[in-house]
């Protein structure tokens, strides 16, 4: 299942922040998309992602409006 936080519009270390507290509500197969305009969330939850294991892909978002980063819990 996907779990969606929308940080579009907010900065650095806010996007961050919104993820990390979502994480807690995964189960081994859930996504975390995290839709961000901040030009660090790539980064930043590429870093999160490392520290906890999770599977990581970023791309720019189909609307135009930043980016669309997935974080997936891995069984």
């Amino acid at each position: 299942m996907d779990h969606v936080v929308d940080a579009r519009g907010l900065v650095c270390p806010l996007p961050l922040i919104k993820a990390r507290s979502a994480l807690p509500a995964l189960a081994p197969g859930d996504a975390l998309v995290v839709l961000a305009t901040d030009p660090e969330a790539p980064i930043d939850l590429g870093a999160l992602a490392a520290d906890h294991g999770l599977a990581f892909s970023s791309a720019p978002d189909p609307g135009g409006a930043g980016w669309r980063i997935v974080l997936e819990f891995r069984p």
